[in-house]
């Protein structure tokens, strides 16, 4: 998804107030952004902390600044600054987060991104996106580089097949739908998960969507999908992240509070590092039941024993 920003950037009529941050990070991927933005692609180095806040300084001169990062070097490393320097001046900044979940394998929890939505969302005035596809990031730019507040964009690597299709981008859209339960599954999770859910039967397909923006409120859940969570023997939320403050937590916070309340409910999310050994993403996702193989034979055996 980094080479889909890189060329949703270049094809965007960029005005003269947006500016590119950098921790040292990007290259062979941002070098034409740097070209084409000259003194306002700015390398800021292995200083996360000091760039978010020169980017604080840079909107709150009118800039629209861009911050891109390895994802816990943004949420965690320089958390405060994002919270005092961007959320409490609600300043137009868009934090771009590389490597969502387990992308970056073998490299340990110090590179892992488990985390970052329930941070960022926690703060206010602060979006948290999660695209699904490549084809969303086009959008996602047209819609970021206008947005009035503090942004986050999680970025993973696109798992959908060429024989797959996504629909146009929307926070929250249906990518099959099926005759058994409701599974919701939070950004490129969903690539895999549909090509694994195209393989059953109809009457124990699941219902499949993908969320690509952190629910706040009811309403940005669709009336479709709360005819079917409201009719469904079953609804999975899955993520990869950890069960606190990500999409499962909201889903279940909204749901209650908003009478669609599913029959059965089956949360599936990151669970940190079981055997204690790191290893690839997909390695990752076995141990905590997020490959899509997992998901299916969960989805089999909800159908089995509703």
């Amino acid at each position: 998804m980094r080479d889909a920003l890189v060329s949703a950037l270049l094809e965007h009529d960029l005005d003269t107030r947006f500016c590119f941050l950098t921790g040292d990070l990007g290259f062979n991927a941002l070098e034409p952004l740097r070209e084409r933005l000259g003194k306002r692609f700015i390398n800021m180095g292995i200083a996360e902390q000091n760039m978010v806040s020169v980017a604080a300084g840079l909107a709150r001169g009118g800039m629209r600044p861009w911050v891109y990062t390895i994802g816990p070097f943004c949420y965690a490393r320089a958390f405060e600054q994002i919270r005092n320097d961007i959320c409490l001046h609600n300043l137009p900044i868009c934090l771009v987060g590389s490597g969502g979940g387990y992308y970056y394998g073998v490299q340990g929890p110090t590179h892992h991104s488990l985390e970052d939505c329930a941070v960022l969302g926690s703060l206010q005035h602060m979006t948290v996106y999660v695209p699904g596809f490549c084809e969303d990031i086009a959008p996602l730019v047209r819609l970021l580089v206008q947005e009035h507040g503090p942004a986050y964009m999680r970025l993973d690597r696109d798992e959908c097949t060429e024989s797959l299709t996504p629909p146009p981008f929307s926070p929250m859209r249906m990518l099959c739908r099926g005759e058994a339960g409701v599974v919701l599954v939070l950004g490129s999770l969903a690539g895999s998960t549909w090509e694994a859910a195209m393989g059953l039967p109809g009457r124990l397909r699941p219902s499949l969507w993908c969320c690509s923006r952190l629910p706040r409120t009811a309403q940005d859940f669709p009336k479709d999908l709360v005819a079917q969570v409201q009719a469904a023997p079953w609804v999975v939320v899955a993520e990869e992240h950890v069960a606190s403050g990500g999409l499962g937590d909201a889903f279940a916070r909204l749901a209650m509070e908003n009478d669609f309340v599913p029959r059965r409910f089956v949360h599936c999310h990151s669970k940190g590092y079981p055997s204690g050994l790191y290893g690839s993403q997909l390695y990752h996702r076995k141990e905590c039941g997020l490959d899509a193989y997992s998901l299916i034979r969960l989805v089999a055996s909800l159908e089995a024993n509703p």
